[in-house]
């Protein structure tokens, strides 16, 4: 199911086929360094995850991660919203494989998510978070109108994590077409 489109994007639920790209993804070196390593190293494991992450919040809550495709079709990343147990809001969340990066996308998906979550969504308030060496992911989410709030411990283990936040009506957000 498409979602939302944009200048260059489409960006739809994510399904059970989509598991060979959901694999490349979680085990690009970038996204494990930034990320975590979420061990899923099958095609099973990684149909197991979509199934029980994207695709059951998707069912659940009307949102999710979703597959960011460009208009020829070809996968690209993942860009969408998730509702984590150890946030107290819905986190703007956002992935792309190294091939596509530096090239706008990433910035285009996340404003266009944003942009859905204040004006179909009603959400208010989005969060956002990032690793403190993540500069770009950073950068990105100031350029779309992000603000810091503080660190954050998302698990015991977790040195810092860096918290953000957009208020409706700061600006910044992309401009995207809504689906049905």
């Amino acid at each position: 199911m498409r979602v939302l489109a944009t200048a260059r994007l489409f960006l739809r639920a994510a399904e059970a086929g989509d598991a060979p790209f959901y694999l490349q993804l979680l085990n690009d070196p970038t996204f494990i360094a930034n990320l975590g390593d979420r061990a899923i190293r099958t095609l099973a494991q990684a149909r197991a995850a979509l199934a029980d992450g994207p695709i059951a919040m998707q069912a659940a809550l009307g949102h999710s991660l979703y597959l960011v495709e460009r208009h020829d079709g070809v996968a690209i990343g993942m860009c969408g919203l998730i509702k984590r147990e150890t946030l107290a809001g819905v986190d703007l969340g956002y992935g792309f494989l190294e091939a596509w990066r530096g090239q706008g996308y990433a910035r285009e998906a996340a404003g266009a998510v944003l942009e859905y979550a204040h004006r179909q969504l009603g959400l208010r308030r989005v969060l956002a978070i990032a690793s403190p060496q993540n500069v770009k992911s950073i950068s990105l989410l100031q350029n779309i109108g992000f603000s810091f709030v503080r660190i954050v411990h998302l698990s015991p283990d977790d040195g810092g994590t860096c918290l953000y936040a957009h208020e409706q009506g700061a600006g910044g957000a992309g401009n995207a077409t809504m689906e049905s």
